[in-house]
């Protein structure tokens, strides 16, 4: 039987709540603060050029004050004055805001009651942040109904990475998804990236690669990039993959502060490496190897003296302190990949991404069982996210068995594996290739007269490698050659003549 106490209470409570009128919330806003913006851009025009950069009409939380701001904001960049008198105009047939008052008057007090100029990114800033919160309350109630409706089967890392991803949209939508921009602004980034190009190392509008030849070609790892590196087993992706990683993160310097407390990246860049094969140890070891200049495999098996190991120590302290991060998360989705990387660039910063690899990913569940339309969603996702991060992404890819078949096993754009997607959404494709490797595995008896002829063309091949650029979208395609030491899992730059020391 029921407390009666309890059940005392209970009717009290519910009699007051009964008698209390009911309260509303409502949305965070600050009419005062669009009104003293507006009257601002009304008295003097240049008002706008302090807000312009980051506020849109739809940041207004009165939907009049949104429209009186785009209707300022075309005017002024049409190059003719906004003002009371030339806006009215606009709004004469508008519905009147009360019976005493129409918008043209309106227009007139809020210019009357203006405050100086000086505050008007102040109070820009103040429309800007209400408005973010009030999208974050969006956000919230969204996921909290698609929590309630979702089928009791369903899995809520769909639910995670949408609200992941526009959470990540909401806190960098100053930077990206800008819309459409005008020309001129897009020649200014176009001078300013020959600048920098001019400044940096190398003269590269692009992060180096460590790699002066392949430099020449690419003119450095350029932003907002898919960049596909192919090639057959054992001809040396990854280890080419983590030598770029790392050539990049160790070359890191960042410019002076500038204005806002925010800093640039003026040389190389802070990596993010998904290893979806390897762990991060192997990773590593890998980069350790090459390095120290021992042995991966002396490493491995603790094959090492002494000596070795106080150069490893001291190789180990100094890579500690580079910007290279790695997830070794294996068979995660390209979706997954995504809101990780945006995680990485939000609390650390972010210039290039490299997956290892392409093929390890997955897509969404819609496309099971269709590889080919599961590796487009893939190579769709990593262009869609070079471009939102605006970094270059190297996705590391397999090529198709048919390249044993020919006589000629150079890789070709063909030979790419599962998807015409991939030529399709990158705009650099490389391959990797040693012709060493298959030389070497043709190796015929010693004493026999072939013996001779198959060392004279080891020499040739010995400790080189290619790397053929089969396309590029802002560039030439040809062959790149470089070193190759696989003690070491190492590319270098190939010696060339002029580049030998005199006698």
């Amino acid at each position: 039987m029921a407390n009666p106490a309890v059940l005392l209470t209970e009717k009290l409570q519910q009699a007051a709540s009964a008698t209390q009128p009911l309260t509303f919330r409502q949305a965070p806003h600050n009419l005062e603060a669009e009104q003293a913006l507006l009257g601002a851009i009304l008295v003097n025009n240049e008002a706008l050029d302090r807000v312009s950069g980051f506020l849109q009409p739809g940041h207004f939380y009165d939907p009049l004050h949104a429209r009186i701001y785009e209707t300022l904001a075309t005017l002024i960049h049409a190059g003719k004055t906004a003002t009371p008198i030339t806006v009215k105009t606009f709004f004469e047939n508008a519905e009147p805001i009360d019976a005493h008052t129409s918008v043209p008057q309106y227009l007139g007090r809020l210019a009357a009651n203006a405050t100086t100029v000086i505050n008007a990114a102040e109070y820009g800033r103040t429309v800007y942040d209400l408005a973010t919160r009030r999208s974050l309350i969006v956000i919230g109630e969204d996921m909290v109904n698609a929590a309630y409706d979702s089928a009791v089967d369903q899995a809520p890392k769909t639910q995670i990475e949408d609200a992941e991803s526009r959470l990540y949209s909401l806190a960098e939508q100053n930077k990206y998804g800008q819309g459409f921009e005008s020309f001129q602004s897009a020649l200014v980034t176009a001078i300013n990236m020959a600048n920098s190009a001019f400044q940096r190392s190398g003269h590269l509008s692009g992060a180096s690669t460590g790699l002066s030849d392949l430099d020449h070609k690419l003119g450095g790892l350029q932003r907002s990039d898919l960049i596909i590196l192919a090639g057959r087993p054992s001809m040396g992706k990854t280890a080419l993959a983590t030598n770029i990683a790392y050539n990049v993160a160790k070359a890191h310097k960042l410019g002076d502060p500038k204005p806002d407390g925010t800093r640039e990246t003026t040389d190389g860049g802070i990596v993010g490496f998904f290893s979806l094969e390897m762990s991060s140890e192997q990773l590593a070891t890998r980069i350790l190897a090459e390095q120290a200049e021992i042995s991966s495999e002396k490493i491995r098996r603790g094959m090492i003296d002494e000596t070795e190991f106080r150069k490893l120590s001291g190789v180990a302290a100094e890579m500690s302190r580079i910007p290279l991060y790695i997830d070794q998360t294996g068979g995660i989705t390209v979706a997954q990949l995504s809101a990780r990387a945006r995680k990485l660039k939000r609390q650390h910063g972010l210039d290039l991404l490299v997956v290892d690899y392409l093929q390890l990913l997955s897509g969404s569940k819609r496309n099971d069982g269709n590889r080919v339309q599961e590796i487009t969603e893939i190579t769709t996702g990593l262009k869609a996210l070079a471009k939102e991060l605006t970094v270059p992404i190297i996705a590391l890819s397999q090529l198709s068995r048919q390249v044993e078949n020919r006589e000629d096993k150079r890789p070709q754009l063909s030979d790419l594996r599962e998807s015409g997607s991939i030529e399709q959404d990158a705009d650099v494709v490389m391959f990797v290739y040693r012709e060493e490797y298959y030389v070497e595995r043709t190796k015929p008896a010693e004493g026999t007269p072939e013996f001779s002829d198959w060392m004279t063309k080891m020499s040739l091949v010995s400790g080189k490698a290619e790397v053929i650029i089969g396309k590029q979208r802002h560039g030439p395609v040809g062959t790149v050659e470089l070193s190759f030491e696989g003690q070491f899992t190492r590319f270098g730059n190939l010696a060339r003549d002029y580049m030998l020391p005199d006698r």
